[in-house]
């Protein structure tokens, strides 16, 4: 029901704001597809793992390796996932939603997504180009060992 309500508002600003100025509207639309063209890319294939991921392991065994069940092997091996992939954000998210849809733990899924936004094995290269390999390193240490304490405290509070 929130999500007519938000798109209905949406709808209704977008036809004021035409209203108020057509041509900026219709540039505003435009970056916006272009913005969405860029993304969809990499959303599509996030989309498609997350669904061949889901094709070849059922919600049990989603449950028994990232589940509540699980314990805090599960957190350790959801945080190490989450350290190593390179997802954006706002794919992140909804990807942590259908792993919860499907058996996942809500203390692994925060330690998977605390990495994946905190930690960058991947980009510790630029990191550590920029930064040095001092602070790059300390920095993603520092945050891998923080994506527990935010598991442990989501863990608490949804209990």
């Amino acid at each position: 029901m929130d999500s007519y309500i938000f798109y209905g508002v949406a709808i209704i600003l977008l036809i004021l704001s035409f209203i108020k100025d057509k041509k900026k509207t219709k540039m505003a639309l435009k970056k916006a597809w272009k913005a969405f063209e860029n993304i969809l890319p990499e959303f599509l294939v996030v989309i498609l793992l997350v669904g061949l991921l889901l094709a070849f392991l059922n919600p049990q065994t989603i449950s028994k390796i990232i589940g509540s069940e699980s314990g805090w092997f599960g957190v350790m091996l959801a945080a190490m996932i989450g350290s190593v992939t390179l997802i954006p954000g706002f794919v992140a998210f909804p990807t942590a939603a259908i792993l919860l849809e499907n058996g996942a733990g809500y203390m692994q899924i925060a330690a998977f997504v605390s990495t994946l936004m905190m930690v960058g094995v991947i980009t510790l290269p630029v990191e550590i180009k920029y930064f040095g390999k001092k602070i790059s390193v300390l920095r993603n240490i520092l945050a891998f060992f923080f994506s527990f304490i935010v598991a442990l405290l989501i863990g608490l509070v949804v209990i």
